[in-house]
């Protein structure tokens, strides 16, 4: 956690922070390195308005400035103190107020069944250990509240390179697979079954497992993941799930 949390704070502000403004200036949510809009994939679930909701690794916190909007109340929770100085000067600029804690997606200072929606694009479900921040969700749920998360899909962790593109060809085995250190910073990906285990184990039942395929024409490209190689193989997915109650 404190190699991310120094990745996050000396490095990855510097170029996030710009794009902050762009996210909390769209109207409809618009998920993932692909921009895939809401209206495509209904990541949030219905009813949102009067929700309270937790963004698990907020960043810039733009997902929980979509989630105010639209009539919910979000807390947002993130270990950069850099990134929450983003969102604050972004919540005075767009006049939309909500809490902000600094703090790790493994250990949220709240009680238990205090929300009904946990929410995480690319925060804690890829920087964050999934058998303790997952578990955690399932803590601060009421019965019936949802968790939905964007991460990098298994497939593009396979294929991955600490340099380039990611390769046509697999560059690591899958068994054994759980997280990608790059040096600097460590990420977090789990094949489809452990993952499974992990929200089953937790109380959670799985409604939908989306493959995210980058669009024709893409709104950019990325070293790592060229838009053509998204538009092969998914280099993200979304996961809706529900606790049991």
């Amino acid at each position: 956690m404190a190699r991310n949390r120094r990745y996050w704070d000396e490095q990855a502000s510097a170029w996030h922070g710009p794009l902050a403004r762009d996210h909390w200036s769209q109207r409809e949510p618009r998920w993932g390195l692909w921009a895939t809009p809401e209206s495509r994939v209904s990541m949030l679930p219905e009813g949102v308005a009067g929700m309270r909701a937790v963004e698990l690794g907020c960043g810039t916190a733009y997902v929980s400035a979509w989630l105010a909007r639209a009539g919910a109340r979000p807390v947002g929770i993130d270990l950069s103190r850099e990134q929450l100085a983003t969102a604050r000067a972004m919540q005075a600029e767009f006049g939309i107020g909500f809490p902000l804690v600094l703090g790790s997606a493994e250990e949220v200072p709240h009680r238990d069944n205090t929300f009904d929606l946990a929410i995480s694009e690319y925060g804690a479900s890829l920087w964050c250990d999934p058998h303790r921040w997952i578990p955690e969700a399932a803590r601060l749920l009421v019965p019936g509240g949802h968790l939905v998360f964007l991460r990098r899909s298994p497939l593009y962790a396979l294929c991955a390179r600490p340099e380039g593109p990611a390769s046509a060809a697999l560059s690591r085995g899958q068994f054994g697979l759980e997280r990608l250190d790059w040096g600097g910073r460590v990420e977090f990906v789990l094949p489809h079954g452990e993952m499974l285990r992990v929200l089953r184990s937790s109380g959670f039942v799985v409604d939908d497992l989306i493959e995210i395929q980058a669009p024709r024409v893409a709104p950019r490209d990325y070293a790592e993941v060229p838009a053509d190689w998204a538009r092969r193989w998914p280099s993200e997915e979304i996961w809706k799930a529900r606790l049991a109650g």
